[in-house]
């Protein structure tokens, strides 16, 4: 086969590799679909964008969207947004939901709450639908010492302005529940507040909850009002219980004190018999020296032991005696004998 004649066919293929680069880098059918839904866009415009590393189809096609519901957005404010990072699709649909809800949101604005990291359609959404956020079960205690546990329902729309900077869901949570712990700490009595609900609501909507937060508070509704312990008598038990082992502390010390006395009393006592011990042991010894020395004489010694058993004598006849409880002295025993 002639060489000639497969230039043309080399060309050809060439050629149409070429042609396949170029359509798949100049996105002409995106080109196409934007004039066709008549929104006027440079085909340049779509190549710049290939060069900066955006997708054209993540602007052109929300740039149609927006152009069909009459909302004015020009590329360079998609393009930038897309470039900081945002959700170029999210905020279009954002903005064509306060368009059809009258709700005034410029670009600039609904862009800065979707670089702020908050769901800008939701917000809307929110603001057309409030939303109910229900609290967990909070728990409180009257002046009577009664606990109440209550469920609120708070019924609350999104605020636009204070999207950005704006506290969210766990702040209004947090604020209803304290809210709710002071109206039922205020009362006297718990029984009121099961009478009367609605006082921690009208309590809690007095307050201002919503202030610094991205929501604005229509109602605040108890769902669930409930008697829980008696907490006052609980306190009191415990403050009796450490009483008593405090009480029972210091008697467990002055035992201990009484019982340390004893035995010190006990050491002293046989202290003293040992005195008495050692000076009955030197008796005789002054007996034999005064024998001695001649002050005092044989019958002096053997009247003094005369004395001596007479008073034993003395002592086992007592000992021996009738009982001091006994009226006739043991007689009527002997009688009956």
């Amino acid at each position: 086969m002639d060489v000639a004649a497969l230039i043309p066919l080399f060309l050809f293929a060439v050629g149409l590799i070429a042609a396949a680069i170029i359509l798949s880098f100049i996105p002409v059918g995106l080109w196409i679909s934007a004039l066709a839904a008549g929104v006027k866009i440079g085909i340049i415009t779509l190549i710049g964008m290939r060069l900066r590393r955006v997708p054209p189809a993540r602007i052109v096609n929300p740039l149609i969207k927006a152009d069909k519901a009459g909302l004015a957005v020009s590329v360079n404010q998609l393009e930038a947004h897309y470039l900081a990072g945002g959700n170029v699709d999210r905020v279009v649909d954002a903005l064509i939901a306060a368009e059809r809800a009258n709700i005034p949101l410029a670009f600039e604005r609904a862009a800065a709450i979707d670089l702020a990291g908050r769901n800008v359609l939701e917000a809307v959404q929110m603001s057309v639908n409030p939303k109910v956020i229900e609290t967990p079960l909070i728990s409180a205690v009257a002046k009577d010492g009664i606990e109440v546990k209550a469920i609120a329902r708070v019924t609350v729309r999104a605020n636009i302005d204070r999207l950005v900077g704006g506290a969210g869901e766990e702040t209004i949570i947090a604020r209803v529940g304290e809210g709710v712990v002071t109206t039922v700490g205020s009362a006297d009595n718990h029984k009121a507040v099961l009478e009367n609900p609605d006082m921690i609501s009208q309590t809690v909507l007095g307050k201002g909850l919503d202030a610094g937060t991205a929501f604005e508070i229509l109602s605040i509704d108890i769902a669930d009002v409930d008697v829980g312990r008696n907490i006052g008598a609980q306190l009191q038990t415990d403050q009796a219980e450490a009483d008593k082992q405090i009480a029972q502390a210091k008697a467990e010390e002055r035992r201990a004190m009484a019982v340390a006395k004893e035995q010190e009393m006990k050491a002293a006592v046989q202290e003293m018999r040992a005195k008495v011990v050692e000076a009955e042991a030197q008796v005789p010894e002054a007996m034999a020296e005064a024998l001695k020395s001649g002050r005092m004489g044989v019958m002096d010694y053997y009247n003094m032991q005369n004395i001596l058993a007479d008073t034993q004598m003395r002592d086992a006849i007592s000992k021996t005696g009738p009982k001091a409880d006994d009226p006739d002295g043991g007689r009527g025993k002997r009688r009956d004998k």
